[in-house]
């Protein structure tokens, strides 16, 4: 399992970070700086407020079907053929939901424009996670890289050209967020499609079925998964929308903007998590005393890469926000270097929260996600008039630090990981090591 466990870290981490880097930290960052912090906080306003509701388009169950598929792999047929029926009947909950809300806190002509773009980008979006967590299930982790990054490297390719190509230049004066949004329906769309394509021939699948009680059955297994889901988005996603609420579209943008080198950072512990959790399931289901050594294996690694990444970071803050940003890059510094050190407690989520979602204590994780997500809404509200973003910025620390303790104390007491999970490794490990990538 552990030849498995470095296999699969080793495909998606090789896809993942040849090209969502150059995502994040090239086109995303041109792409604010082509439009400037208004209208891309304006963005990102309303990317959160889809966000949030996302679950609407999933309901748990992408995290339910990985772990479901890796524990009992003969039912992908029966699954794949019902679940595709679930995610088409969501997809106008979802439609219905956001539009209400969007009503409820007063947006107007341009915020619905752009609300229905990204409403239907987010379905392709999750379209896409759930026909991964098939593969992801199935240990097919080479399959699972490519359509991790698919969608990603055919944005490049249309915002590259939109922003840089020689032949627009007529175009790149006048680009637009709208811009940027078409090519995501573009690639989002692209990807789904031959994802679909792959994973249906591989499960012979033959027709969508709209069948009730599958419907109810799969709902009612993955509810736990959704509210998790749901308060994780929660907490990750409000910041920007209270600070679009109590001090305006600039601050949005400046958070957004500190936030995405955070981002990119933590696209490493999530590469991670994604081989963890189906082989963390299959363990759970076969044999537990093997948890010990699978978390060894990736916890120190991950330790010295989050704890090295937020010290040198914050130490060169100003460098780095003048190195991406040309607008009023100062103005960024003082939130990131508070948000940087997120990566400490996000690491450590991803893979102990990832542990007790195989494990199947998800009870104990939506409380956790409950106070974490209270404590960033009070922290949010007392220090937003006061700090801005670098206020926001704090209290998305506190939530995740909390997330973070809570979920090591329970996996400890749970798990009975033992002392040694957490020293670094000794020579005969490293032979063992040698061993298995052999």
């Amino acid at each position: 399992m552990q030849k498995k466990l470095l296999s699969g870290l080793f495909w998606v981490l090789l896809a993942n970070l040849l090209v969502k880097p150059f995502w994040i930290l090239g086109i995303e960052v041109g792409v604010q700086n082509a439009v400037g912090n208004e209208a891309y906080g304006f963005y990102a306003a309303l990317f959160s407020f889809c966000y949030i509701f996302n679950i609407l388009l999933d309901l748990g169950i992408t995290n339910y079907n990985t772990r479901n598929i890796a524990q009992h792999p003969q039912l992908i047929t029966k699954h794949l053929s019902g679940i595709l029926g679930i995610k088409l009947c969501l997809l106008g909950l979802y439609v219905v939901v956001t539009f209400t809300v969007g009503m409820l806190m007063g947006y107007g002509s341009e915020e619905f424009r752009l609300l229905a773009l990204l409403t239907l980008c987010q379905f392709l979006n999750s379209l896409i996670l759930y026909l991964r967590s098939n593969f992801e299930g199935l240990l097919l982790f080479r399959w699972d890289s490519l359509f991790s990054v698919l969608d990603r490297i055919l944005m490049i390719l249309i915002c590259g050209l939109l922003l840089w190509g020689p032949k627009f230049s007529a175009f790149n004066s006048h680009f637009s967020i709208y811009h940027f949004v078409y090519a995501q329906l573009v690639a989002y769309g692209l990807t789904a499609l031959l994802a679909l394509a792959v994973i249906g021939r591989k499960a012979r699948l033959r027709r969508i079925r709209f069948d009730r009680p599958f419907f109810a059955m799969v709902l009612k297994q993955s509810a736990p998964f959704a509210l998790l889901v749901l308060l994780m988005a929660s907490y990750n996603r409000v910041d920007p929308i209270l600070l679009r609420s109590l001090v305006g579209d600039t601050e949005a943008g400046i958070y957004a903007g500190a936030f995405r080198l955070l981002d990119a950072l933590t696209m490493v512990a999530y590469l991670v998590s994604v081989p963890l959790l189906p082989i963390y399931a299959r363990l759970c289901h076969e044999d537990r005393s093997q948890v010990a050594g699978i978390t060894r294996l990736v916890l120190l690694p991950m330790m010295l890469f989050a704890v090295g990444a937020a010290v040198a970071l914050h130490l060169m803050a100003e460098p780095a926000m003048q190195l991406l940003y040309s607008e009023r890059a100062t103005d960024y510094v003082p939130v990131f270097r508070v948000i940087v050190f997120g990566i400490i407690p996000i690491s450590l989520t991803y893979i102990f929260g990832t542990l007790l979602t195989a494990g199947g204590y998800l009870r104990q994780l939506n409380l956790f996600a409950v106070s974490s997500l209270v404590l960033n809404v009070a922290v949010n509200l007392m220090l937003i008039p006061h700090l801005g973003a670098v206020g926001s910025a704090w209290a998305s620390l506190a939530a995740q630090g909390l997330m973070a303790a809570t979920q090591l104390v329970l996996a400890i007491r749970l798990f009975h990981l033992p002392a040694a999970t957490f020293r670094p490794p000794s020579l005969d490990d490293l032979r063992h090591l040698r061993t298995i990538l052999k």
